[in-house]
């Protein structure tokens, strides 16, 4: 028997191409060998934000971990076998490993179709430190099954899952220290981010090493020793690691498929979602460099949409993706940062200390920052067109979304200069900040891209 339409995994990217499958009324029949829902519902998304929560809200760590049990299983219960199979998803589980382009293995189950997904999204990537492997750490599959709180924890990563940790474990009481071989934290980020998240978690009592590279680790018991490059040994209770993520590409059999995978394991995709065989498609973690929740979900509903359209004509945007690190100050950008901008750029600068509603709020900093580049014909008319912002702020993640409309709609910068905002709203700094690329306002004006302030 053929299958209509098969996906390979069960985590938000799958979810969504096969419901998506699903709406466009076609039958789907949905691979996993974990638990439905992935990655994001049970060690990533939902849990990181909940112990963030509980722990801001003065939680201990048992009630704060109690509150993690109690979301997750809330939220995956929207999305378990019987769930998507009252939604006329097949499932099936196991492992799926592909025999040619047309036909899958799944646990001694034959399937043939002649339209697959692959969502089996990523996994923590460990780095080659010595003696890591022979010693006891974690990193988000085991962390949030802790049953008790850490002394002492050094988390190995500044990006944003290690800064969100090192906030949740220091509220919650640890002594954490987060060491990022880059020369800052947040290193994606724009530089004015990184320093206030920097000066954040010192707040907490966060120590920070930045431009510091971890070279061995020695377990002995319940502690661990950390070796450094360039700065002293460090012993701690508790080693987390969050220096990036692996796309989980090996043990598919794409070999029989002419599916291509690029050296760091991603397979390789165009904005259409297609692979190198064109009866597969990949979405997700596994194939996309931008492994974020809300990426999976898009790129797997535009892959169902153009595996089952005659026509492949819809296509992923990475550069109006919005990415945001969930700390108290939470760090958003869209598009492109400052370095980033190309030669012409203007960009317009509000420090959340000249921004009324964070003056009220008693927490002043953070900043916004909007990227305008000329347009092809009209160039600077009308300010131009938006192709970066960052915004570090404590709502910062529902303000950026303005700027993403803003940007997928190809609207004008003084459409958000012009548009109404409620005073005091925390969005009504976007419209200040998109105001000085037509002028003088509140004593600011646009500058040139990479120029001093």
């Amino acid at each position: 028997m053929e299958h209509e339409f098969v996906v390979i995994g069960g985590g938000a990217a799958g979810l969504a191409a096969a419901r998506a499958a699903r709406r466009r009324g076609a039958s789907a029949t949905l691979v996993s060998e974990g638990p439905l829902g992935g990655d994001c519902t049970f060690l990533g998304c939902v849990p990181s934000k909940t112990l963030l929560h509980g722990a801001r809200q003065g939680l201990g760590f048992d009630a704060a971990m109690s509150e993690v049990r109690r979301v997750v299983a809330s939220i995956a219960a929207a999305e378990d076998a019987d769930q998507l199979r009252s939604e006329g998803v097949e499932v099936l589980r196991g492992r799926g490993v592909f025999v040619d382009d047309e036909t899958l293995d799944v646990s001694g189950t034959t399937l043939r179709s002649r339209r697959f997904i692959i969502a089996t999204g990523a996994g923590p990537l460990v780095p080659p430190i010595r003696g890591l492997e022979a010693g006891t750490y974690l990193t988000n599959e085991n962390v949030f099954s802790q049953s008790s709180l850490p002394a002492r924890m050094a988390i190995l990563g500044g990006g944003p899952i290690g800064v969100e940790m090192a906030e949740a474990f220091a509220r919650l009481g640890t002594l954490v220290t987060v060491v990022e071989a880059a020369p800052r934290l947040l290193p994606r980020e724009e530089l004015e981010g990184s320093a206030v998240i920097d000066d954040y978690l010192n707040g907490l009592g966060v120590s920070v090493r930045v431009a510091t590279t971890c070279t061995t680790v020695l377990t002995a018991g319940s502690s661990t020793r950390l070796g450094f490059d360039v700065a002293p040994d460090l012993e701690v209770d508790a080693l987390l690691v969050a220096v990036g993520r692996r796309p989980a590409s090996s043990g598919l059999g794409l070999d029989a498929t002419g599916v291509k995978v690029d050296p760091r394991g991603f397979i390789e995709v165009d904005a259409r979602m297609r692979t190198s065989s064109r009866r597969i498609y990949a979405v997700g973690d596994v194939a996309q460099p931008l492994q974020f929740t809300h990426v999976a979900d898009e790129t797997g509903r535009i892959a169902a949409g153009n595996a089952l359209s005659r026509l492949a004509v819809r296509r992923f945007h990475p550069e109006w993706i919005p990415m945001v690190t969930y700390t108290g100050l939470e760090v958003a950008r869209v598009g492109v940062t400052e370095d980033q901008a190309p030669s012409g750029s203007r960009v317009a600068y509000l420090p959340m200390a000249e921004f009324d509603r964070a003056r009220m709020s008693g927490d002043d900093r953070g900043f916004v920052k909007i990227i305008v580049g000329p347009r092809r014909i009209t160039r600077n008319l009308a300010g131009g067109s938006i192709i970066g912002a960052t915004i570090v702020a404590p709502r910062a993640g529902e303000m950026i979304q303005e700027i993403v409309l803003a940007m997928r709609a190809g609207l004008w910068t003084a459409r958000l200069a012009t548009s109404t905002h409620a005073y005091p709203s925390w969005s009504m700094a976007v419209q200040m900040a998109a105001a000085q690329f037509f002028g003088d306002f509140g004593g600011r004006t646009a500058r040139p891209s990479n120029s001093m302030e």
